[in-house]
């Protein structure tokens, strides 16, 4: 094994993270019923969230492995923080736990 094998391993966590722009991501949640989750906090959510979403705050550890393991792992999974910044640590968790299809919206919440 070389050490660039080593380090840049085929099939990373990339190849199952797309991060999409928001007319793009906006039509995919729109087809059919998706995994769709914000991980802000629950203030953040209150104060407005895209419609059918499910809230799993990304800071509180226990609770955010508890509510994804109970999640298909072989569906697309749409995440959205507030910038992008947190649901791209999450997507890569997720692809850490099993998940093949992660969806990521560009520039957060903001950006809707």
């Amino acid at each position: 094994m070389s050490i660039f094998s080593f380090l840049f391993p085929k099939g990373n966590q990339s190849d199952a993270i797309q991060i999409l722009d928001r007319d793009t991501y906006k039509s995919a949640i729109a087809k059919a019923k998706v995994q769709l989750v914000d991980v802000r906090t629950a203030g953040e959510f209150r104060a407005g969230h895209i419609k059918g979403a499910r809230n799993v705050d990304y800071f509180q550890s226990s609770a955010f492995g508890e509510a994804f393991s109970k999640m298909k792992k072989d569906e697309p999974v749409y995440l959205y923080c507030q910038s992008g910044n947190r649901s791209q640590k999450a997507a890569r968790k997720l692809v850490d736990m099993g998940f093949s299809e992660v969806y990521d919206l560009r520039g957060g919440y903001r950006m809707w």
